[in-house]
């Protein structure tokens, strides 16, 4: 018998007052959940308004996503959806250089 893969669910559109703990019991109502993390600002802690809900069972995950996407949580609308991978490039490219030379000119 295989075992099932955990399945990475984005969340987005999170209150600044939304905890963990808020989330996991939300999540919590379709199944059960492995972690919780909300992404939080490195500098100041605050947190950046998305994070991540880890499930281990994809069909407990695809009820959740369809049963909270779009629904109202504490003041916001949340986007509700399966992660995507992570890029192996977290630079994000030449963005921001303005096409400018990165020789040194002095």
């Amino acid at each position: 018998m295989k075992k099932e893969e955990r399945v990475n669910i984005y969340v987005g559109h999170l209150s600044n007052e939304v905890t963990e703990e808020d989330l996991r019991k939300a999540f919590g109502e379709f199944g059960q959940v492995a972690s919780v993390k909300i992404i939080t600002d490195r500098y100041t802690g605050v947190s950046r308004g998305f994070g991540f809900v880890e499930m281990p069972s994809k069909g407990d995950a695809e009820s959740a996503i369809s049963g909270l996407n779009g629904t109202e949580f504490m003041g916001q609308s949340l986007t509700v959806n399966e992660a995507r991978p992570r890029s192996d490039d977290r630079r994000g490219g030449m963005r921001g250089s303005g096409g400018a030379s990165r020789r040194r000119s002095w």
